[in-house]
């Protein structure tokens, strides 16, 4: 018979046993501890405690990114097969015609109207907490900021919208230009839908097989995703310190403030809409968003934002369509960071916005918003162009590219919540058609 220390021992080393067994088999419990490690481990090795050298840092910081950059680089290889190939598939598994025009019409609706509110929540709390009051602006950037400054003009818009269009998708694919192979892909597959489906069937199988190719290579990249995670976390932190957070803490305040209240939004619409409560969509969706946090960016998820969508029950034509439009223009946490950072430089920089021209802001906002990239930074680059078009002095951008990081990851996940709380919005309106 056994003692009591021998059972005390075979007691914990089973409950050890059962709790490795549940972590193994649930991907984000993975990605949760390795980025509560990742943060701990960029502390310690970060400029806060000072332990290494800087040059010593930023070198395991890179090695310690490497599987992450491998997670990103397999997504990019197959993310635009992937984009045509879902869009074509969801517009030509459609039920009907009529169904396929709500759809884009409610979509559209949607993402015109949530960008919007988003701008909107940004300007109010940027006008009420006034976090660029009693900071310098500084007299030169110490590095180059990214992309050419040139200002927003609302007379070229009819040109931009023009050079959407792509006029050459080999260049489109080439460059990775994704909101080019969307267009693309919406043509392609309204087109099949026009033409003898004895026709369309050789060109619809073969983009089925190359979506089965490319859902193979996530999954291998998804073998990658706990150390990814670990990486990002602990690079991040080890660039950014905690020194930095602390300096702009009311700025950094005020847009997660925003995110969140959007957040909520999104949250009340798909249960009160949709029927999906808060729990169940974590449920369904958890995994995917800390993987869009880890990542900071929607595109690289965008394979794992599809199977949450299915998870919450969307049918696989509406996940396949709504899921890369939404990750290409369903920006509305960027316009809220964006509308929030534009006003910081404002305040810091004492320049005065009258409503005009906040209205004015938010109307150029939402259209910068609108077709953005979902790829890390590029939200500094359109956020240079929107305040340069304003007169506002982009030398104050320096201060903020130090948090950018922590506060574009935060963004990604809200605009993911967008993107699946479109495919659950909907999805109740196929079902009615």
């Amino acid at each position: 018979m056994l003692d009591d220390a021998t059972s005390e021992f075979v007691h914990l080393y089973r409950q050890r046993t059962k709790l490795r067994l549940w972590v193994r088999s649930r991907l984000w419990a993975q990605v949760l501890i390795a980025m509560v490690l990742g943060v701990c481990v960029g502390v310690v090795l970060g400029p806060t405690a000072g332990l290494v050298p800087a040059t010593t840092a930023k070198t395991l910081g890179a090695w310690l990114a490497l599987p992450g950059k491998l997670f990103l680089g397999l997504i990019a290889i197959v993310l635009v097969p992937l984009v045509f190939s879902s869009i074509v598939g969801g517009l030509a598994g459609a039920p009907s015609n009529e169904a396929m025009k709500k759809i884009g019409l409610r979509l559209g609706i949607f993402i015109i109207a949530t960008t919007a509110a988003a701008a909107g929540i940004g300007v109010s709390l940027a006008q009420f907490f006034k976090p660029g009051d009693g900071l310098e602006k500084p007299v030169a950037s110490p590095e180059p900021l990214p992309g050419n400054i040139e200002a927003f003009d609302f007379k070229m818009l009819p040109d931009l919208v023009v050079g959407v269009l792509p006029t050459n998708p080999a260049a489109s694919v080439i460059e990775g230009d994704l909101l080019a192979v969307v267009i693309l892909a919406v043509l392609a597959g309204v087109a099949a839908t026009q033409i003898r489906p004895e026709k369309a069937a050789p060109f619809l199988g073969l983009l089925d097989s190359l979506m089965s190719i490319s859902m193979t290579v996530v999954k291998w990249a998804m073998l990658l995703t706990p150390l990814a995670v670990f990486g990002l976390m602990a690079q991040l932190m080890m660039q950014i310190g905690v020194d930095s957070l602390l300096g702009l803490l009311t700025y950094v305040g005020t847009v997660l403030l925003g995110l969140a209240l959007l957040l909520l939004i999104y949250l009340v619409l798909m249960q009160v809409l949709a029927g999906t409560s808060p729990k169940a969509f974590l449920r369904a969706a958890g995994q995917n968003l800390l993987l869009a946090f880890s990542t900071s960016s929607s595109s690289a998820v965008m394979p794992s934002t599809i199977q949450a969508a299915r998870r919450l029950n969307v049918p696989e034509q509406v996940a396949s369509l709504v899921v890369p439009v939404g990750a290409t223009m369903n920006m509305a946490g960027t316009a809220l960071y964006q509308s929030v950072a534009i006003l910081f430089l404002a305040q810091m920089s004492g320049v005065d916005l009258g409503g005009a021209e906040i209205l004015l802001l938010v109307g150029t906002l939402v259209a910068s918003s609108i077709g953005a990239p979902g790829t890390p930074g590029v939200s500094i680059a359109i956020l240079a162009s929107v305040a340069a078009g304003f007169g506002i002095p982009a030398e104050g951008l320096v201060i903020i590219l130090g948090v950018d990081r922590l506060l574009d990851m935060c963004r990604t996940v809200v605009n993911v919540t967008g993107d699946l709380t479109a495919t659950a919005l909907l999805r109740n309106s196929l079902a009615r058609q």
